[in-house]
């Protein structure tokens, strides 16, 4: 295992700065920023590419990054709010889910207060610097170490049919405990709930104690000229065995894949419609670059 702190002295990728990483894959996003508040769990051994950003796409690039973009505590403009933007054109129930609470937060993470998905994931807002709280889940299986990979739904309002990681969500106000800090307590039981409605995997096959938490990423990126993601996002891995029965309203399809079925979908983007979200970059830059990724932690 290495940590952190030696991928930012062997990779040039992660840049120390009164502990913060910085990280920026332009142009599609904008701003990855890395602040670790645990050891790298041993799950496995990071590995990057010699040259990552050949693997990323033919344009983009990897720097040193410094926002300056406000937060909410100090907006640019006023926000545009639910009432601006009509969702009826959109499916019911992901237009529903809409309404559901993100928790806001400054860049370093603090909360300071709470607004509706719609109003968190508009690009007008975005732009403005508005941010809130987001996780993203990577499920491994025990006996191969193959990661669970999910292609979202057609009726998903962002990022639309493309294929991800295992689970991107959000821990929501509208549940207390989902706001508990402690060990990203808040964070583990949205993941819990969000593996549950997505893929149907049994909340007793992920438990909230069962997850390791890596790290949180600073995370921009948009999904369209409308629509796109601004996220402080906690790495979350699981591995263990799993039963997916998934929401045709949340999924697509799903696979597992190894190291090298993953590489096959990164050398063939168009083919595969991946996902430009946070869980692709990691599973590319970080994640696959595992010898193995096993742990008797979180099996059933």
């Amino acid at each position: 295992m290495i940590s952190v702190a030696r991928l930012s002295r062997t990779s040039h990728i992660f840049h120390p700065s009164t502990g913060i990483k910085r990280l920026s894959i332009v142009p599609q996003v904008r701003a990855i920023t890395t602040r670790t508040t645990t050891k790298i769990s041993p799950l496995c051994d990071f590995r990057l590419p010699s040259s990552p950003s050949s693997h990323i796409s033919a344009r983009a690039r990897l720097q040193p990054f410094t926002s300056s973009s406000r937060t909410m505590a100090q907006p640019a403009n006023p926000l545009s709010s639910m009432a601006s933007i009509d969702l009826s054109e959109y499916d019911p129930e992901q237009s529903r889910l809409m309404s559901e609470r993100c928790i806001v937060v400054t860049p370093d993470d603090v909360p300071i207060g709470a607004l509706d998905k719609k109003t968190c994931h508009l690009m007008e807002n975005i732009n403005k610097g508005l941010l809130h709280r987001a996780f993203s889940v990577f499920v491994f299986r025990p006996d191969d170490g193959k990661l669970l990979l999910q292609q979202r739904a057609t009726e998903k309002i962002t990022f639309p049919d493309m294929w991800t990681n295992t689970c991107c969500s959000h821990p929501l106000d509208d549940f207390e405990e989902e706001k508990v800090e402690k060990d990203a307590r808040g964070v583990k039981v949205a993941a819990t709930r969000k593996l549950e409605h997505e893929l149907g995997i049994p909340p007793k096959q992920a438990p909230p104690e069962n997850f390791q938490y890596l790290t949180r990423i600073h995370y921009l990126a948009p999904s369209d000229g409308l629509w796109g993601e601004h996220e402080v996002d906690y790495i979350l891995f699981l591995t263990a065995h799993v039963d997916v029965t998934p929401n045709p309203n949340e999924i697509r399809d799903h696979r597992w894949v190894d190291k090298k079925e993953l590489q096959a979908m990164f050398d063939n983007p168009g083919v595969y419609n991946l996902s430009l979200s946070l869980g692709v970059h990691v599973s590319q830059l970080m994640l696959f670059g595992c010898q193995k990724t096993r742990s008797h932690r979180g099996s059933s």
